[in-house]
Formats: structure tokens, C-alpha cells, sequence
């Protein structure tokens, strides 16, 4: 685990004891630390009884406490612990910021943080794949793979590539990043905030956090990433604020796992960082060509009768899906699942690559209205019986995609669930195109 004398007698509760909570509690007390901690379910305190003490930092006195660490799922903006550490004067932070205050007692080093509304996850991804194929030691955290404080320290040259939500972004103070990076914007999350403005700003916080000669990333493709760009090149030296063009990046049909538009603003950043850690062409685009998306992110699954089959279960939202649709010229297009909006105004440019689309879930008969007027459209209502429709329909050289540009709870626990529902019925149907839905995939 990362350890750090910066913690050296000093006080911290932790309210949460899921992973990045653990990872933070064992941290803190390698490092020297007195640490309170509470979670709602009782088996979790258990387990620290005689190494920290066991206290709801909601009824307890924080005066020289130096931090209430929270996960980043607790609701800052709704959550009575905001106000309760504030009025101790005692902030409230996350693991990040944890790691932040230990950078300085970790051999030499690099940050790369990476944040956005869409493209983070695949962004920090390929990052991370070319690090590795320049040689280079490197490390995945934030809102991806394991808790970062619960990895073991890089050696000396490494880089630690860092995923972060604005969730996590609100928790971290101090977090300089070597090279900071924002994909794009749209709304999202807007419970947590007041109105887009705030949501924006939270992620504006990460350039804020910078130092004026660190490089700050930015992607083209919307005006209020631009305007943060612009709001960041007048804090940074001249020179140290990159806005990618991704149309100058060629060879996209080489790189199978990085198609469409969005994929290739996503190569497009993740080289522009690339460059900014030294990383030379002969290096990073042989490792575009190499990486292996993430799953249910325009997961290539199978291909059967010269028709591919792509798991994009991850996009939840219209603004996720639309560039999907640009990746391919003719799609069988499986959507629904919970709606997030009522329509599905950001796919209509690529509509024109949509043969036929298949709604599923609650949110079918609504985008099946949308759609009749526009494109064939089956009302499917299950995954089963949509792929076995959109696999009868298709010839060679098309492709059925699951991209729902919903949420998945109406049909399943989870966005992967609903992914791995998909690729198991895929398979199934591939291997017996006569079978019947294979047992628990009917949904």
C-alpha cells in the first residue's frame, strides 16, 4: 500500500468502509495516523475494533481532526456531514486527496488525471496500455480498478494514471496533476449540483488544482469544455494548454477497438498525454492498433456470418450512444432500458447509419414512437428476443449493436449485467441458431 509520514499523528475519521474506504483506513494508520471510523452495516466497523476508534463522525466533536474522508458516492450537496465537519472547520475529502498529501514521500513520479463525461474509463485505459508499451512502470486508480492508496507505490519513473469523476474531483484539494486531462462535457449528475454551471465547475477544479507549467488536455468537441480551456489558459503558462484536434490524427481503421468519432477524440487525448510524458509515434501508434477496449464499451464480442456484434452496454445515455451510432455505416441497433430523457435528440445525426432498431425494456414504446417515423423499428421487449431478431435481419457487413442510451434497472442489476446478458444470448444464438434463449438470459 502507498504509506506516507504525512499522516503522522493526525487525526482522521472515515465515514464508508467499502473498498476505497479500507484502502484509506489502512493507509492512514500504516502512516501513523488516529483514526476514527463508521460505516452504516455493522460487519465492517467489526473489523477495525481494537486498531481504530468506532464513532459516527456525525456525533462526535472533529475539533483538530485533519480531514473527514468520505466515498465518493456520499451526496456532499444533501449529506449532513458537509455541514457538520464545516463547522469544526475540517474538511471533507476522498482517498485521492489522501494520495495527494503522500506524493511527496513517493519516489519520483508522474500523475495523469483524466476526467469528462463520457471516454474516461477507455481514455485512462489506453493511457495506461501505451505507458506500458513505452517501458514505462504504471499504475491504474480513481474511478477505475483497485483504491490507489491500496496499490503498492511505483518505482522510481513511474506514472500513475488516474480516472476521476467529479464526485471524486469535489473531494480532493491538492491533487497537482503532471498532466490533467477533460475529454468532454454534457449534463450529467445534476442531482449533486446546482445546474450544469455547477456540475462544469467541478470539473474545471481539476486545472485549478494545477501548477502554471503542468500540461492541461482538452478535447474540441463541445463549447463548455472549450470555455474551461480557455479559462485555464489564463492561469497557465503559455504553452501548456493543448486542445487535441482529432481529425489530424490519422489511421483510425487500424486501431479495431477505437472506432467511431468519440474513440477517436479519446486516441486523439490519450496521445496528446502520450507526447506530454515522452512517449515518441514509433511507440504509441503500434499501441493504439494493440489495445483491447474495456468491456461493455463498444465491446467487439463476436462475428458470425460476416456480421459483428458490438456490446456497448455502457452507454446510459443518449449523448453515449450517439457517437456509437457514427462508428458504423450499417447498424441493427438495440436500445431501451430506463430512461435518463424523454428523447433521443443527440443520436438523430447518425440516424442515417441505423438499418433497423429494436427497442427493449420500459423505455421501449416511447423510443419506438420516436423512431417508426425515422428507420424499421421492432418492439422487442426483451434482449432475447431483440438480438435473435436483429441476428435474422442482418447480412454480411452489418452490425447489431447494444448501445440503450438508458439506464439498465428497469431489466437488470447493472450496465454489465445487461452486457453480459447480450454476449451470452450472442453466443448461444451463434452456436444453435435454432435454440431457445438460453436459461436466466430472457431479459
Amino acid at each position: 500500500m502507498i504509506v506516507s509520514s504525512a499522516f503522522s499523528g493526525k487525526r482522521f475519521a472515515v465515514l464508508g468502509l467499502a473498498r476505497s474506504g479500507q484502502a484509506s483506513v489502512e493507509a492512514l494508520l500504516a502512516g501513523g495516523a488516529d483514526v476514527t471510523v463508521w460505516d452504516a452495516r455493522e460487519e465492517p466497523r467489526a473489523a477495525y475494533e481494537g486498531r481504530c476508534q468506532i464513532a459516527d463522525p456525525l456525533t462526535i466533536d472533529l475539533t483538530g481532526f485533519a480531514g473527514v474522508v468520505v466515498s465518493p458516492g456520499v451526496p456532499l450537496n444533501r449529506h449532513p456531514i458537509a455541514a457538520h465537519a464545516a463547522s469544526f472547520g475540517v474538511p471533507v475529502i476522498g482517498d485521492i486527496e489522501l494520495f495527494a498529501q503522500a506524493r511527496a514521500d513517493l519516489p519520483t513520479h508522474r500523475v495523469v488525471g483524466i476526467t469528462g463525461t463520457n471516454g474516461k474509463s477507455t481514455t485512462t485505459m489506453l493511457v495506461h496500455h501505451i505507458c506500458h508499451a513505452a517501458g514505462l512502470e504504471a499504475r491504474l486508480g480513481g474511478n477505475i480498478g483497485l483504491p490507489i492508496l491500496g496499490q503498492e507505490p511505483l518505482p522510481a519513473g513511474g506514472v500513475y494514471v488516474l480516472e476521476l469523476s467529479s464526485y471524486q474531483i469535489d473531494l480532493t484539494q491538492s491533487l497537482d496533476c503532471d498532466v490533467a486531462a477533460l475529454i468532454n462535457l454534457s449534463p450529467d449528475h445534476l442531482d449533486r449540483y446546482e445546474g450544469f454551471a455547477g456540475y462544469a465547475a467541478a470539473k474545471a477544479r481539476l486545472f485549478q488544482m494545477q501548477g502554471p507549467r503542468n500540461d492541461a488536455v482538452f478535447g474540441c468537441g463541445d463549447e463548455h469544455t472549450l470555455a474551461i480551456a480557455r479559462e485555464t489558459s489564463a492561469r497557465h503558462d503559455v504553452g501548456y494548454v493543448h486542445v487535441v484536434q482529432p481529425d489530424a490524427l490519422e489511421g483510425q481503421g487500424a486501431w479495431p477497438s477505437l472506432q467511431g468519432p468519440h474513440n477517436l477524440q479519446n486516441a486523439a487525448i490519450a496521445v496528446e498525454i502520450a507526447q506530454h510524458l515522452g512517449i515518441a509515434e514509433g511507440v504509441w501508434r503500434p499501441a493504439l492498433a494493440s489495445f483491447v477496449g474495456l468491456p461493455h464499451r463498444m465491446e467487439r464480442v463476436a462475428e458470425a456470418d460476416g456480421v459483428l456484434f458490438v456490446n456497448d452496454s455502457k452507454a446510459t445515455n443518449a449523448a453515449s450512444t450517439a457517437p456509437a451510432l457514427g462508428a458504423y455505416p450499417r447498424i441493427h441497433w438495440i436500445l431501451g432500458g430506463l430512461p435518463k430523457s424523454d428523447n433521443l435528440d443527440e443520436c438523430a445525426p447518425y440516424f442515417g447509419n441505423v438499418v433497423a432498431a429494436y427497442t427493449i425494456g420500459e423505455a421501449g414504446p416511447m423510443f419506438a414512437d420516436i423512431l417508426d417515423p425515422l428507420m424499421p423499428v421492432t418492439r422487442s421487449e426483451m434482449m432475447c428476443d431483440a438480438v435473435r431478431q436483429a441476428m435474422d435481419a442482418s447480412q454480411p457487413g452489418d452490425v447489431v449493436m447494444l448501445s440503450p442510451a438508458c439506464a439498465s434497472f428497469d431489466q437488470f442489476r447493472d450496465f454489465e449485467a445487461r452486457g453480459d446478458s447480450f454476449r451470452q444470448i450472442v453466443e448461444a444464438l451463434i452456436e444453435d441458431r435454432e435454440s431457445p434463449c438460453p436459461p436466466g438470459t430472457g431479459k
